[in-house]
């Protein structure tokens, strides 16, 4: 599976951004997706995951309630939307794809995105 993101950029605090991640090369509905963050110096972690049908969807606390992850399977395609940016959301963002029925939450998957870069100002 090859992964393309996109749709990162700047934007003051307290805006939104939109991200997209579209997948190609085997069947997309097989596969649970996630979205990753890496800061500066910091460790890759969980943001948000959704199963292959869009049926369940888990995020990381600190982005509950302002992001929201969602699919089309019609379309090989991921999105994450961003509300209520903060300046500590800033990060390169990554998709990710696992051959899973389930959410997976760990950054145990088996293809990932170039990453998105995501700056918040203050």
């Amino acid at each position: 599976v090859q992964l393309q993101a996109s749709g990162g950029g700047l934007v003051q605090a307290g805006g939104s951004l939109s991200l997209s991640c579209a997948a190609s090369g085997r069947t997309f509905s097989n596969y649970a997706m996630g979205w990753f963050r890496q800061a500066p110096g910091k460790e890759r972690e969980f943001v948000a995951a959704i199963n292959w049908s869009g049926g369940r969807r888990h995020y990381a606390d600190s982005v509950k309630g302002r992001f929201t992850i969602s699919r089309d399977n019609a379309k090989n395609t991921v999105y994450l939307q961003m509300n209520s940016l903060k300046p500590e959301d800033t990060a390169v963002y990554y998709c990710a794809a696992k051959s899973s029925t389930v959410v997976v939450t760990t950054v145990n998957y088996d293809y990932w995105g170039q990453g998105t870069q995501v700056t918040v100002s203050s």
